[in-house]
């Protein structure tokens, strides 16, 4: 029982840092929940080893959770031809 309350947990502390990254990355992406939390929890390992063997911490935080996530969410989007200004600009000059 107690693994199965860790990983509910787990999910929902990845679907809040997931949430909170793409707030604060600009522009759309069409991301459903258990995308959301899956870029969360990545987010929050990759902050976790960063604070690990960089920063000599133990434990990432909030703040480096969620700006990790974003970096996710950002190359997450450019791998599937995203959003850009760039061809935001040409569609919009185009109409």
């Amino acid at each position: 029982m107690g693994l199965v309350v860790f990983l509910i947990i787990l999910f929902f502390a990845g679907l809040l840092v997931g949430a909170l990254a793409r707030l604060l990355v600009p522009g759309p992406d069409p991301m459903g929940t258990a995308t959301t939390a899956l870029v969360g929890l990545c987010g929050t390992f990759s902050a976790g080893l960063f604070s690990w063997y960089v920063l000599h911490r133990h434990g990432a935080g909030l703040v480096l959770s969620v700006a990790f996530s974003m970096l996710v969410v950002w190359i997450y989007r450019r791998s599937r031809g995203g959003y850009s200004r760039r061809t935001a600009s040409r569609s919009r000059s185009r109409s």
